[in-house]
């Protein structure tokens, strides 16, 4: 009856995700008085999940095995039902949203996407999650007899709830997808925007990609991601991969610093999860200024290597 997440790893080292998926699944165990059982793929630490919760982990021992939904899916499945698990916790990376959809398919489980908090009540079991484009919070209660859950990113956080985690070899049946993948191109020298907690993003304002080493460089102080609005991955300067708002990636950072982006209505719907947004504009009228915590009115060329230059000073007294 234990509570059951998908804890997401790179390269053997588990995603920040992983460990605040298992914070969140340890409170919802706590309410209903169970515990929390992880699968894991080729994780290279896989017991250090117990520091956040993890009880129990199915640990899957297989080089060959690459993300595919499908195959993934049945995974969770053979695992939820061989666990008795009414209650999945996914994150929000696109992975993870891949697989809730073909779980609740599969054990006809009701789902509830962007939670960010534990939940109101688990019986009947409700959640509280945000709507309306991060403008509302809605409460959802799910009646079926399993529950999906999808934690919205940076929402709950990271909980250390120290226990012996039991790592066992799990070894369940492969559905096969039609799906092959050729190659998989990542970039390994960077804060990806999904796990950063600081994202520094430019938009036309910076005049042309010759400049990018403005948002570069104030990344590299913040230890930040780096991201652009639509029109400059249009344009080419920098790779579609950056493109952040409701028709590219969604954020969901600590802090967004948006330079030279105005704030159209689309990409201010996909930043609008990050919980601080500071905007460097030298329109007033900029959209973004009134969604913004913090907002600077002045020439990106003048106020961020400023910016820069007292971040470093900062840094170098403490």
């Amino acid at each position: 009856m234990s509570v059951l997440i998908y804890a997401e790893s790179e390269n053997g080292v588990f995603k920040k995700a992983a460990f605040e998926v298992a914070s969140y699944a340890k409170g919802v165990a706590d309410a209903l008085g169970t515990s929390v059982t992880a699968v894991t793929v080729n994780a290279n630490e896989a017991g250090e999940l117990g520091k956040y919760g993890v009880q129990k982990v199915l640990n899957i021992s297989n080089d060959g095995l690459t993300f595919k939904a499908k195959t993934y899916a049945s995974i969770l499945v053979e695992a939820s039902k061989q666990e008795g698990s009414q209650v999945i916790v996914l994150s929000s990376s696109a992975d993870s949203k891949y697989l809730g959809g073909l779980l609740a398919g599969q054990l006809k489980a009701g789902i509830a996407s962007n939670v960010v908090k534990l939940p109101v009540s688990t019986s009947p079991f409700t959640v509280e999650r945000t709507a309306f484009t991060n403008k509302a919070f809605q409460q959802t209660t799910l009646t079926t007899d399993t529950k999906i859950v999808h934690v919205s990113s940076n929402a709950f956080g990271l909980h250390e709830s120290e226990v012996g985690a039991e790592v066992v070899d799990f070894s369940p049946a492969l559905a096969t997808d039609s799906i092959e993948i050729a190659s998989i191109d990542k970039a390994t020298d960077k804060v990806t925007i999904a796990d950063a907690e600081v994202v520094v993003s430019g938009g036309r304002g910076l005049k042309g990609p010759e400049n990018w080493n403005l948002i570069e460089d104030l990344a590299d102080v913040l230890g930040a991601a780096t991201a652009c609005s639509k029109p400059v991955s249009d344009m080419g300067w920098r790779p579609h991969d950056e493109h952040v708002g409701q028709t590219g990636k969604p954020v969901a950072s600590n802090l967004y610093i948006a330079i030279g982006i105005s704030g159209a209505i689309q990409h201010l719907a996909g930043v609008s999860a990050s919980k601080t947004k500071v905007v460097i504009n030298t329109d007033p009228e900029a959209p973004f200024f009134k969604a913004a915590d913090y907002g600077i009115v002045g020439d990106a060329f003048e106020v961020v290597p400023v910016l820069i230059e007292k971040l470093k000073a900062f840094k170098s007294s403490n």
